[in-house]
C-alpha cells in the first residue's frame, strides 16, 4: 500500500481494479473503488476526504451493514427492555420484513422501497394498522442504528392513516348469553373483565399476592401494566364473591398455583377457541374480549363515576383513548330522547275551553 500524509490519500491498482487509501482517526483505511477507471477512483477518494474534513465520514463498515444487522439491534432492544411484544416482533420480522429487506444494505433502502413494500402488503390484504406496526419496526431499526452510529442516514418512512377503531361493546343480555356458553374456567375471568375493563393479559396473569380479599381490593404493581402505571381497585360485591370462590378453589385443589384464574392449576394462555364457540352459539359472532374495556368505560360513565376515576379503574392513561371508547349505544340515544320528551314537551289538555271574543268580534262594524 502506498504511503500518504494525513488529509491526503492515494489511488493504486490491484489487478485491473483501482483501490483508494486514506487516513481516518489515525487509522490507515484501504478499500476498493470498484472501478477500472483511475479518474473515477480519484473522484471517490476526494469524496471520502471531503466527508472526513466535514465530519460526515461514512466508512466501509457502515456502507456494508445490512438490514438484517439492524433487525438484530431491535431484537436486542426488546429483550433488554423486556417488552411483551417480543414474540410478535419475531413473527413480523421473519414473515414480512426480513424476506424483503434482510440482505439489503441499510444505505440502499429508500423511501421508494418502503412504499413498494406497503403497496405489496395492501395487495395481500393487510390493514393499514398491520402495515403501520411493521413499518414502525423499520423505523425503530434505523433509529437505533443512527444512535449507535452504525449508519448516517435513514429513509423517510410514511405512516398510513388508520380508521379501524372498533366500536363494539356489550349490552347486559349479550354478556349473559355468552357467559352461559363459556366453559366454567373462563366465566370468572370474563366476569372480572366485564366489570373492570382490565386488559386480558392483566387479568390472566393476576396472582394471589395482589389480592386483598378482606379489604376487597386488587392491586397491579407499577411496571406490570401496559402503560407501566400501578393500579388499585376496590371490588363490587359480585367480584368479591367471584374471588372468594376462586380462593376457596385455590386452597382446596390447587394451592401451588399462584394464578387467581386458571385451568386445572395451569395458567390460561389462549381462550380464542372457547370464546369464538360461545359467541357463535349465542348468535353474537364477532364479539371480542377487548370489547369489555369499552363496555366498562361506558357503564362507569352511565353510573355517574367521574371520568378521572373511571380512567384510573380501567387503566386508560390518555383522555383521547378514553373518549374513543366511551361509545354511545342505541339505548343511550333512546333514553336521551325520553328524558327530553318528559322534561320539555308541552302539556296538552283535551278539555274544551271557551275563548272570549274581542269587542270587535262581538259588535262587528256594518256598512
Amino acid at each position: 500500500m502506498p504511503k500518504y500524509k494525513h488529509g491526503s490519500g492515494s489511488v493504486y491498482k490491484r489487478g485491473k481494479t483501482w483501490w483508494i487509501g486514506y487516513i481516518h482517526n489515525g487509522s490507515h483505511i484501504c478499500e476498493s473503488a470498484k472501478t477500472t477507471d483511475k479518474a473515477e477512483a480519484r473522484r471517490i477518494l476526494q469524496t471520502k476526504l471531503g466527508q472526513i474534513a466535514e465530519d460526515r465520514y461514512i466508512g466501509p463498515a457502515t456502507e456494508r451493514i445490512t438490514f438484517e444487522a439492524l433487525a438484530e439491534m431491535v431484537l436486542v432492544d426488546y429483550q433488554v427492555n423486556r417488552k411483551r411484544s417480543l414474540r410478535e416482533l419475531r413473527i413480523k420480522l421473519a414473515k414480512h420484513l426480513l424476506p424483503i429487506f434482510g440482505e439489503k444494505k441499510a444505505k440502499e433502502i429508500s423511501t421508494e422501497d418502503i412504499q413498494e413494500y406497503i403497496l405489496a402488503r395492501q395487495e395481500q390484504g393487510a390493514s393499514n394498522g398491520e402495515i403501520n406496526r411493521e413499518t414502525a419496526i423499520l423505523k425503530r431499526a434505523f433509529n437505533l442504528a443512527l444512535r449507535a452510529e452504525r449508519i448516517h442516514r435513514k429513509p423517510y418512512i410514511p405512516h398510513l392513516e388508520e380508521n379501524n377503531v372498533r366500536q363494539g361493546f356489550f349490552e347486559t343480555w349479550e354478556f349473559t348469553a355468552i357467559l352461559a356458553r363459556l366453559p366454567e374456567y373462563l366465566r370468572s375471568p370474563m366476569t372480572f373483565a366485564y366489570s373492570t375493563g382490565w386488559r386480558r393479559g392483566e387479568i390472566l396473569s393476576l396472582t394471589w399476592d395482589r389480592v386483598e380479599l378482606e379489604a376487597g381490593a386488587v392491586r397491579l404493581y407499577r411496571g406490570t401494566t401496559k402503560n407501566k402505571d400501578g393500579r388499585l381497585i376496590y371490588l363490587t360485591q359480585e367480584l368479591r364473591a367471584v374471588l372468594a370462590q376462586q380462593w376457596q378453589h385455590h386452597k382446596e385443589q390447587y394451592p401451588a398455583c399462584p394464578y387467581v384464574f386458571h385451568r386445572d392449576g395451569r395458567r390460561i394462555k389462549d381462550l380464542r377457541g372457547a370464546w369464538e364457540r360461545a359467541c357463535k352459539e349465542s348468535g353474537l359472532a364477532g364479539k371480542i374480549p377487548h370489547d369489555f374495556r369499552r363496555t366498562a368505560v361506558r357503564n362507569l360513565v352511565r353510573a355517574g363515576v367521574p371520568e378521572r376515576v373511571a380512567m384510573t379503574i380501567t387503566g386508560h392513561k390518555t383522555r383521547d383513548v378514553f373518549d374513543r371508547y366511551n361509545i354511545v349505544s342505541d339505548g343511550d340515544l333512546r333514553e336521551a330522547m325520553r328524558r327530553l320528551e318528559a322534561t320539555f314537551t308541552p302539556q296538552v289538555t283535551t278539555k274544551s275551553t271557551t275563548i272570549p271574543l274581542s269587542p270587535e268580534q262581538e259588535h262587528p262594524l256594518t256598512h
